[in-house]
């Protein structure tokens, strides 16, 4: 059998945002209580012309005119007073309404970040923003105030039965221009709405290469595949808004000749004694109260529009990335990594990067993952952090799935240095502290666990030196050497190092090595990924990558050894050395990696 509240219940539970929405129902419904009373004071104009035609000018009576007007005025006031406590209530559920979701739709939008390489995290807070002000905005009061309609054609019905139908059947030909005006704008609003953020996207992607689009005077390029998004944008934003421009003034011409035409409908009615000229007037009035919902919502019917569409693109993203679930608080982790059959996907794409990889890091040893350019590295240092989920298989943490731990609690436990280093806003000291509480101990330890302290204290503010978006303020080095220091921060159990020697000299390279041997020795669990064989030295395990499959995996001296072997029978009879040499290790990694 259907129950409507389970069904109610069900879609609430599928659509966060009507959850919150039906949590403020009592302030809807004192903003309908409030609106009712406006719209019954609304009556007021209508009441005082009737009784200054009807009675006042009959009987020349002043103190029925002084009192009248004493009575119109103070309801006038009452009216005003309630219109601004309706607009404060509208305010304030717009500004609980983006508080109770800015936190969630924060988590989705980063979320979605993390899997969709072209996100524009900044258009689900624009949408937010778009839905907060439609709500605070006149737009909804139509909403409010449209169900009137039938209570002012009702006394219009009352004064006259003529006039009555009058009113109806122009309330019926504004109905329809209103849902004429919902069929010709949704269409094109909607497209605009994609190109639009589709150019702002590619605007945002790009222009983090500013540097390169600029010494390679790659702009006008960029630009050409820029303009046809942002062309068809405006060509679509100008059909909706021309569209909507020529209904909206056909509607001001209907609207005024509707009212125009009541009056002389009146005045008829009151040539012939039906009615009194004081009703002509009311008449009029309430035609025009009548009618003002449905102009106010053509009006507004863009904004209308574009709330919708934003809302909907809210839903959807709070659907596909749903909030993070509690999880049972576990022991902290020591270090112990066992992956076992690991298949993945990339987001968006359908080719394995993984094919089912299988081994197991023990608590304090240190792996170094070697191989050919796009055999999967960096995907399973995604994999082994939590970044990306398996397609199949685990990556278990100390026994736990690492997808299973809650995630603020297990960060303090991992370090990681993805390959793409960029810093946040901030000073070197939070970008270090991971941006939470600094621990000025626990930073400078770090640094001088990265070999970045005297770096650092050389800069004009050292610890308190801003590093700017991305970390533009500091060098490639730099960045990474302070990354570096990040990713040991709070000395975590399990750290990942995607190729963290990338952009270091030879300073910072030795440095590196220091590192890694003081974390070993504190019996961190540390896995490299790198290019450079000088790593190799510090490490007690080797991985050997290859088209996503492990091709040798094992302790140091073994995996170099068969390397050497398989660079030796590898080189042409002519070419082999006669004897062995103390560089063949590095050349035979350097050849395999």
């Amino acid at each position: 059998m259907w129950h409507p509240q389970q069904w109610l219940r069900k879609k609430q539970e599928e659509n966060e945002i009507a959850k919150v929405l039906w949590e403020f129902r009592y302030i809807f419904l004192t903003i309908g209580v409030v609106s009712f009373v406006i719209n019954i004071l609304y009556l007021v104009p209508t009441i005082y012309m009737l009784q200054i035609y009807d009675r006042v000018l009959m009987s020349r009576n002043h103190d029925t005119l002084l009192m009248l007007t004493i009575i119109a005025v103070f309801l006038y006031l009452v009216m005003g007073f309630l219109e601004w406590v309706r607009s404060q209530l509208m305010i304030r559920l717009g500004n609980n309404l983006d508080l109770r979701l800015n936190g969630r739709i924060f988590q989705a939008s980063f979320e979605k970040a993390l899997v969709t390489s072209r996100s524009n995290a900044s258009q689900a807070m624009s949408d937010l923003i778009t839905v907060r002000q439609f709500l605070t905005g006149n737009g909804l009061f139509a909403f409010f105030d449209a169900p009137w309609l039938f209570i002012y054609l009702a006394v219009t019905f009352w004064i006259h039965p003529v006039m009555g139908i009058f009113g109806s059947v122009a309330a019926i030909i504004l109905i329809i221009i209103a849902v004429m005006t919902e069929i010709a704008s949704r269409k094109p609003i909607a497209e605009a709405n994609k190109y639009a953020i589709m150019a702002n996207s590619f605007i945002s992607a790009n222009f983090r290469n500013a540097e390169a689009i600029e010494a390679m005077g790659m702009l006008e390029n960029v630009k050409r595949h820029w303009f046809p998004k942002q062309e068809q944008m405006l060509a679509l934003q100008s059909i909706a808004s021309e569209r909507a421009s020529m209904i909206s003034s056909i509607t001001k011409f209907l609207r005024i000749s509707f009212q125009s035409l009541i009056l002389g409908l009146g005045a008829l009615l009151a040539i012939d004694g039906k009615i009194t000229p004081g009703m002509m007037i009311a008449g009029s009035i309430l035609m025009g109260r009548a009618l003002s919902p449905v102009d106010l919502a053509i009006g507004t019917w863009k904004m209308f529009v574009s709330a919708r569409n934003a809302y909907n693109r809210l839903k959807e993203l709070l659907i596909t990335f749903p909030s993070r679930q509690t999880r049972f608080s576990l022991p902290p982790p020591k270090g112990h990594l066992v992956v076992s059959n690991l298949i993945v996907v990339p987001p968006g794409s359908t080719a394995q990067i993984l094919k089912g990889l299988t081994f197991e890091v023990k608590p304090g040893e240190v792996v170094a993952v070697i191989g050919p350019s796009a055999a999967g590295k960096s995907t399973l240092a995604r994999a082994m952090v939590g970044v990306w989920k398996p397609y199949v298989g685990t990556v278990r943490l100390d026994g736990a799935d690492i997808h299973h731990w809650n995630r603020d609690e297990l960060g303090p436990f991992i370090g990681y240095l993805p390959q793409d280093v960029e810093l946040l806003d901030g000073t070197i000291a939070e970008n270090i502290a991971r941006f939470g509480e600094v621990d000025s101990k626990k930073v400078v330890e770090a640094a001088r666990i990265a070999g970045v302290h005297e770096m650092i204290l050389q800069l004009p503010q050292g610890y308190e030196t801003q590093v700017g978006e991305g970390g533009s303020v500091l060098s490639g080095g730099q960045r990474q050497r302070v990354a570096l220091a990040r990713a040991i921060y709070g000395m975590p159990s399990f750290i990942v190092l995607d190729e963290p020697n990338s952009n270091l000299d030879e300073a910072g390279d030795a440095a590196l090595v220091t590192a890694i041997k003081t974390m070993k020795e504190l019996g961190k669990t540390i896995i490299v990924i790198s290019h450079r064989p000088s790593i190799l030295v510090v490490v007690d395990k080797i991985m050997v990558l290859v088209n996503g499959v492990i091709q040798l995996y094992g302790p140091r001296e073994q995996v170099l050894k068969v390397l050497v072997s398989q660079s030796q029978q590898q080189q042409p009879p002519q070419q082999k050395p006669a004897h062995q040499s103390s560089s063949q290790n590095t050349t035979a990694v350097s050849r395999g990696v």
